[in-house]
């Protein structure tokens, strides 16, 4: 029996003066994280939460969310983790869901109102939990009726706290997914889930115990940040650099100020941090000198940015794959043997395969560089979805978990993503991958992002759209570079409609958001 609440409580004692979360001016020891977290424990005991009650929460990447994370597992609790851009609506869906008893959430701003969104969607929901709010002031009062701070919650109560042990398949986090297709679920993922795929990324990263230095810039309550940054570095003593909201010019200040040596974000951060590079705003130099280790995943990463970043800084980008439901890392590229394009070979421990989509006995796909629909199984894999049973078989047969995404294997084992199965475009019956055609717009040398989609055609089914943002200074017109792609590819893949945009939009985390541009 263990308790993933050992990666902070592990380094609390092996370094307890080691910092462990920089924002700003502010900077917390391991020794005062695990002190502070254990007062949460308390309160929530004091709340009469007991071990497997489920405890939301909803908190943007500052000192406050790994505090009341540990400290919900500290007490047996399932943590589950909230998109702060949630709206009321949305939170008592989650809320409902869950069936959580308690509720922790930042108050917030103006612009991002968390804290309101949380009590009025707490309010509606069918069993409203307790909500306690963190405030970015300590000594402020509660704007709201009836619900405490948690700076004064926790003032007089013991900084010691005796963990709950839980057995290694109990539920430590409920992660929801994304939500593409119908209601978001929540997959449940176990402590040794978890605690495992920490430990496999930093054998992964050849992590330095009490000496590596993160850059947090994905959100925690995701769960790419929440492993690759929070439990694993946690689990070695890192020193994490919050940052809130990702922003490319604060980003790499951060990055050349804190000295940091690991930085994993999404191919948009990296988009947006390899254009601040080429446009000579920082010295490269600088940051090579010290970031060892860069990491990349959430989405497919352009080879073109990859290629970018190597130049520049001398580091190759170890891309990694994996979803909420396999905890989430199943696969990284090696850094040792670089292939572009590729998310490389499963992790130690973990098994994938390929099978035909549309067959029901999931048929294996064996041949080298067949298209298939990607399956993984391993210590990764989430115990199920929460009161889900018909929908966890679905997606779980003899310990394989189908992952929606369809790929291929080279004849060294290793494996490309081909595109998002959903995402697939059939065009008078031939089909069109969007990643493929995305690769090729990026090769143009005045095109910086690209999302391709399909749209309704009235005789082919679908016809390909490209949106796309130019390099600064570009010149180039939507039909010359429609007639350049042409040139390019088959006649079926090129994109005959071609959009210049600002901008595009994105999730919280940075993936692109395709079903909002169809």
């Amino acid at each position: 029996m263990y308790n993933l609440a050992v990666v902070l409580e592990d380094s609390a004692r092996t370094v307890p003066d080691r910092p462990a979360l920089v924002l700003g001016g502010t900077s917390l020891t391991y020794a005062q994280v695990d002190a502070a977290a254990n007062q949460v424990a308390h309160l929530l005991v004091s709340l009469g939460v007991e071990p497997g009650d489920r405890v939301a929460l909803s908190c943007p990447n500052l000192p406050q969310f790994p505090i009341v994370y540990f400290g919900i597992l500290k007490v047996g609790a399932v943590v589950v983790p909230l998109n702060v851009l949630n709206k009321s609506r949305e939170v008592t869906y989650y809320l409902d869901d869950a069936e959580a008893s308690v509720v922790l959430a930042f108050e917030g701003s103006e612009e991002l109102p968390i804290g309101r969104s949380v009590v009025e969607g707490a309010k509606a929901a069918a069993r409203p939990p307790q909500v306690v709010l963190m405030t970015a002031d300590p000594q402020a009062e509660s704007p709201y009726e009836g619900v405490p701070t948690l700076a004064r919650a926790v003032a007089e109560l013991p900084d010691r706290f005796e963990t709950v042990q839980r057995r290694e398949t109990d539920t430590a986090v409920v992660l929801y997914t994304s939500g593409t297709t119908g209601h978001p679920k929540g997959a449940e993922l176990s402590h040794s889930n978890q605690l495992m795929n920490a430990l496999t990324c930093n054998r992964l990263f050849g992590s330095v115990p009490g000496e590596d230095v993160h850059l947090v810039a994905l959100p925690l309550f995701h769960t790419f940040g929440a492993t690759v940054n929070l439990n694993a570095g946690f689990s070695t003593g890192a020193t994490l650099v919050l940052l809130p909201r990702f922003e490319p010019r604060q980003a790499l200040d951060l990055l050349l100020a804190h000295r940091v040596t690991i930085f994993a974000g999404v191919p948009t951060m990296w988009w947006a941090l390899l254009r601040l590079l080429t446009d000579g705003e920082a010295e490269v130099g600088d940051l090579a000198e010290h970031l060892r280790l860069g990491v990349s995943g959430g989405s497919a990463l352009p080879v073109e940015i990859l290629r970018g970043v190597q130049e520049k800084l001398g580091i190759s980008i170890m891309e990694g794959y994996g979803l909420s439901e396999t905890s989430p890392v199943a696969s990284f590229s090696l850094a040792d043997r670089p292939r572009p394009g590729s998310i490389g070979l499963p992790v130690w421990g973990v098994e994938m395969a390929l099978i035909d989509p549309a067959d029901p006995d999931w048929a294996r796909v064996s041949e080298p560089d067949a298209i298939g629909e990607i399956v993984v199984r391993g210590h990764n894999i989430m115990t199920g979805y929460l009161r889900r049973p018909e929908e966890t078989a679905a997606a779980i047969r003899d310990g394989w978990f189908r992952t929606g995404d369809l790929g291929r294997r080279d004849e060294e084992g290793f494996y490309f993503i081909v595109d998002r199965a959903k995402d697939m475009i059939v065009r008078g019956g031939y089909n069109v991958y969007p990643r493929e055609v995305e690769e090729v717009l990026l090769s143009h040398e005045q095109v910086s992002l690209v999302a391709v989609i399909g749209v309704p055609h009235e005789r082919l089914g679908e016809e390909i759209k490209a949106h796309v943002i130019l390099e600064q200074g570009a010149t180039i017109t939507p039909e010359q570079l429609r007639d350049w792609a042409k040139e390019q590819m088959a006649d079926f893949k090129y994109p005959r409609e071609i959009v210049i945009d600002e901008e595009l939009p994105m999730t919280s985390t940075g993936k692109i958001l395709k079903r909002e541009l169809r």
